[in-house]
This record gives C-alpha cells, structure tokens and sequence, in this order.
C-alpha cells in the first residue's frame, strides 16, 4: 500500500504524534471546558461505578496542557461513609448513609473471634500464667490434671472460663466457715437435690434431695442429676471432695440487690470475706431493679422523647451485654423470666451457692452445662446448605414461657409477641386495642441492600401482608399448654396453630429462629448442628456464652425482635430474593456447624463441669487462701 517500508520504530514515532495532535487539539478546541464536561456529573454518568474520580481542568492562558497540579496528580479518595455507633449496651446504633451495618457486625466479630483462637494458651505454663492475668489468683489444686484432661481430648479456647469466675467471684467474699454453714442449710430447699462426692475414691452421688413424694414427679426432676453423673464419670476420681446443692427446675430463683453481691464481690476482693448474716440485715427490697447498679438505665431511666420519634435502627455486637435487663429494662415487660413475678421477688438478704440449669442476668445462680435434650449430631445435617430449599425463616414451638392466666400479661412474653409480630390476633380476643394499634402496624420500614452500591444500604416500606408469608413459616404447634382453661380458648383464638414439625423435615429450612420457652432454649444445639443459619434471641447467658461468636457462628436477635426483619432480609434478600447475601449465609451455617461438632461435645462439658468443680471446692474451703496450683520450677 505505501511505496516506503514503514519500521516499528516509524510506526511507535507516528501514533506518539497522532495521540500529540489529537490532545493538543483537544485543549485548544475546549478552553472553558465547552466541547468535553469533565464534572463530577459527566464522571458519574459515564462512570458510575468508579472508586476515584480524577479532576482535570482545561489550561489557563499561557500555560502548557502538561502543567499538571497535586491534584491532578493524584485522585481524590471516596466520600468517607459514616460510622456506624457501637454502644457500652452492646448494640450497634445505624448511621443513615453509611455502610450496610451487618457486614460491619460480621467484620468486627470475625476479627475478635480469631483473635481469641489465636491467643489461646497452648502449654500449661501459658494457661497458668494466663489465670493469674485474668483473676489475680493462682488456679485451685488439681489445674495440672484438667490441663490434662482438655489436651488429651483436643477441648479448645482452654482459657475462656469466665463465666465460671462471673458465678463463683461474690462467695471470695463469705466467710468459708459461715459459707458451708448456707450451703448445708439450703440442702433442705424444697424441690432441690444435693450432688456430693463424699471420699476421695468414692463416686459422685446424690448426697441429699427435698423432691416430691410422688415417685414419677421424684424421677423426673432427678433426670438432671443422673445426667451429669453418668457425664462426669471418668474424671470423677480426680475431682475433689464437694456437696452442691441444684434447682431441678428450669428458672434460677436466687435473687439479691445489686448492693449485696457488690459488697461480697470488694471484700473478696481485698481479701477481707465477711459473715453476711452477721451484718446489719439490707433494707427491704422488692423488685427486678434492685439488682442493677445505681447508676444503670432500669434505675435512672432516660426521659421519653418526644411524640413520634423514630428511634434508630439497632442491632447486638455483645450478646451478653445485650442481655442485661440493667442496660435494656424494657426486658422486664418483654420476657416471660420477668413478666411472671410481676415487679419482681423480693430479695434474699445473703447469696447461696445454688446450681441452676440456667440463670439470667439478675439472678445469681450458679450456671453449668447440662445434657437435657443434648445432640451429638441431627439427621440431615451434612446436608449442604445451598441444597435446602426453604428459604423462609422457621420457627415451631409451645405456648411455653408464661402461666397464661387471667392476671397474668401472657400477651406481652416472649412467644406471644413473636406471633403477633407475623399474624394479626382477632379483635374478639384483644383485650388492649390501644396496645394492638401499635404493635400490629401494617407496614414496616426495613434495611434492604443498594442496588446500586452492595455494601450500602437503603430503607423502604412493605407491606407485612406481603412480606410475612413470603419470609416467613412461623407458628405454634399443637395445642394451647399452660394456660386456665377459660384462658386456653382465647389462646387458641388469638395465634394460630399447626402440627408438629420433624427434625428431617425442619432440616430443609436454611434460616431458623430460637426463642428462649420457660428457661433457656434446650433446641440450640440441635439447631446449630443442621446448618441452617440460627437466629437466636434470649436473655440467658450459658457456660458457652464465651466461647462462640454473633456473627460468626448464630444471628443475636434483640428481645423486641426489632432487627429481625432487617436481619433476615439482609441474608435471604426482600421477598423476591433481591439483595440477598446467600455466600455469607453459608458461610454461617457451616461455622455453626462445625463450632457445634467442635466445642459442644461431651467432653466440652466435661472440661466445663470438671473446672467448675475445682473452683467451686476451692472456695468452699475453709483454707482456701492456701489450696493452689503451683507450677513446679
């Protein structure tokens, strides 16, 4: 075609001066910037989904096209989203315009959750001096062998036994010698029974009951206790002589104020136990608030905003923190735990060493692992999760919670309200049509994930008629249980009601939700092995509070259930699967899972119920000040 060999060297000169040509023109063409808009608008529309935009302006008079300034040489970074609040009561508080929350939540507790693998001690050197740094003491006799017992059984986080340090720091504070004296008196409580073990080669035994004289009803509150002999049976010779009183039943029911437990907790502290019934007896005190601090919220509430204010979104970061009926009293007329005792009990005037299946916040029982309803494995749960093909949340249960009866504010436990939150209850049975006008809204205003900015969010309103079917399969089963009969009609009436559900056909449900019935939830860990993703709201917090993480390996629900809507649709996506975050969702489940194959075994228990024991002998003694492990130089 040209009648001269053109040369790659030729080729390379000729295209430098075409592009030199084209950006001479192009800046002496548009001085004011007439022929190409370089504006943020003309950047965006063309550009929509750049991080940076670059700012370019055309040259002055006299100057040349590659006088370029700083900020022509490097680009801008983008608007910083605002941050979202983490509050001292555990919750998260949403900023409007700022990154979507939950994937916030999920970063801040994947981090601190492999932080505490990673510091995990992994020789017993490392575990003692990590005791000494948690609690300023040596460990109780006998720490060498449970260090033992965790290595040969692969027990993980061998530091994270707070919670039994929680449970056992205000009895530092009781004379020993007066301490034994409460211990034994309260063997005869009624309706507890005493586990002991008696010599050091003897086996551990029910030492003493108070029960029922009726044989089934006996047996069936000393299922329990058989329990966790039969669990605690290989290490019952390394464990040291004890007598523990235990509630059978599924509530704690030890309840002093705040001030009493504080003054035991400083004494033992300074090292200075005191004999509370020596002590001028505490004033009278009747009520739930008497356990928080002076200066909590249930104690000092703040003033009530004004009409019409919309309260922030929120969702829990700290579960335990979320828990606390200190920090959120609106618990107290929200959870069947408290609603039952109305204002609450009145205080006893000294603590007890009493074990309870579980215990709340305000109570001051002693919490251990129990193996009731316990699972090593459920059928169907390799199934993966993508498999499963319900994607609406899943929740079947009892009317458990709450006596329904005539004087009692059943409607407003934990259970009830959960159905009111999916179903409308009939007008014939409402009894407070203020209250159902403001529970009951007819829309509700989410958090959905941008379309056009995934990490982002935006609020809209739906419809709860089109919403709840579509998201969720909530409802009770059976028939109305714990009720007056006049009252068990209207149960009947209010919610609705369907057959049972099998493990094998729950097992198809990607998403399932835990409520907390009479006491805590004894279907966990069934639900954390089916890899499913479980969204649990409670107020109890349990041996293994501790050592598993919201976010990581469950969805924390608040007791108001006012995420979970938010909660939901951020994972399974609005009612057309929009916005869904399915990836993050297995990503859960499978967590669940393995945590709960894991750090849930028998022997995770046993670990549990073995430490418990050398602590809880320990400071029942009356030389506790000298009964240490020392390591050996």
């Amino acid at each position: 075609m040209f009648p001269f060999r053109i040369t790659r060297r030729s080729q390379r000169a000729l295209i430098f001066l075409v592009i030199f040509a084209c950006t001479f023109l192009l800046f002496t063409l548009a001085p004011n910037e007439s022929v190409i808009s370089t504006g943020p608008l003309a950047t965006a529309a063309y550009f929509p989904k750049l991080a940076y935009q670059v700012h370019w302006s055309a040259p002055t008079q006299g100057s040349s096209p590659w006088d370029l300034d700083s900020n022509d040489l490097y680009p801008e970074p983008p608007p910083k989203l605002p941050a979202h609040t983490f509050r001292p009561d555990g919750l998260l508080q949403v900023s409007p315009g700022g990154r979507h929350p939950i994937l916030d939540l999920i970063d801040h507790a994947e981090s601190g959750w492999d932080a505490k693998l990673a510091r995990a001690s992994k020789t017993l050197p490392e575990a003692v001096r990590e005791y000494h740094r948690r609690y300023s003491r040596a460990p109780p006799p006998g720490f060498d062998k449970w260090w033992a017992y965790v290595q040969k059984h692969n027990v993980q986080l061998p530091d994270e036994y707070d919670q039994i340090n929680t449970d056992l720091a205000p009895f530092w504070g009781i004379d020993p010698t007066r301490l034994k004296a409460i211990q034994l008196a309260h063997e005869s409580h009624v309706h507890s029974y005493t586990l002991a073990k008696s010599t050091p080669s003897g086996p551990l035994h029910i030492g003493n009951e108070s029960l029922p004289a009726d044989e089934d009803a006996r047996q069936r509150l000393l299922v329990g206790a058989n329990q966790l002999i039969e669990l605690l049976k290989g290490v019952q010779d390394e464990l040291p002589l004890f007598r523990a009183v235990f509630s059978p039943h599924d509530n704690p029911n030890v309840f002093v104020t705040h001030e009493t437990r504080q003054k035991v907790v400083e004494a033992g502290k300074k090292g200075k136990p005191i004999d509370p019934q020596s002590q001028d007896p505490p004033p009278f005190a009747r009520g739930w608030i008497h356990a928080c601090p002076l200066n909590s919220v249930a104690r000092n509430p703040p003033p009530s905003p004004p009409p019409h204010t919309v309260k922030p979104k929120t969702f829990i970061y700290d579960h335990l923190l979320a828990m606390d009926p200190c920090a959120h009293p609106s618990h107290l007329t929200q959870h069947g735990e408290f609603l039952s005792h109305g204002p609450g009990p009145v205080a006893h005037p000294f603590l007890i060493p009493q074990f309870s299946y579980c215990s709340s916040p305000l109570h001051a029982d002693i919490r251990l692992p129990i193996m009731l309803s316990w699972v090593e494995d459920v059928e169907g749960g390799e199934e993966a999760w993508m498999d499963k093909e319900e994607e609406r949340l899943l929740w079947r249960g009892l009317n458990t919670g709450i006596h329904h009866g005539k004087e009692k504010p059943w409607k407003d436990a934990q259970r009830g309200r959960l159905m009111d939150l999916v179903s409308s209850p009939s007008p014939s049975s409402n009894s407070h049509p203020q209250k159902r006008t403001t529970s009951h809204h007819k829309t509700i205003d989410v958090l959905l994930t941008d379309p056009h900015s995934p990490d982002e969010f935006e609020t809209q309103t739906l419809k709860k008629s089109i919403v709840n079917p579509a998201i969720m399969d909530i409802a009770f089963a059976g028939k109305p249980g714990q009720c007056e009969e006049v009252v068990c009609k209207e149960v009947e009436e209010r919610w609705e009601w369907r057959r049972r559900m099998g493990v094998k056909e729950a097992g198809r449900y990607k998403y399932v939700l835990d409520v907390d019935g009479n006491g805590w939830s004894s279907r966990f860990k069934r639900l954390m092995t089916s890899n499913s993703v479980v969204f649990k709201s409670t107020v109890y917090p349990e041996w293994f509070t501790h050592r598993l993480a919201p976010w990581v390996h469950y969805i924390p629900i608040q007791i108001d259930y006012s995420d979970l809507y938010n909660a939901l649709l951020f994972f399974r996506g609005d009612p057309s699967g929009h916005g869904a975050h399915e990836d993050l969702a297995m990503k859960i489940a499978k967590r669940a899972r393995e945590w709960s194959l894991q750090f849930w075994r028998k022997e995770d228990m046993v670990a549990y119920l073995y430490r418990l024991f050398l602590e809880y002998a320990r400071v029942m003694d009356e030389n506790r000040d000298s009964l240490n492990f020392e390591l050996e130089l």
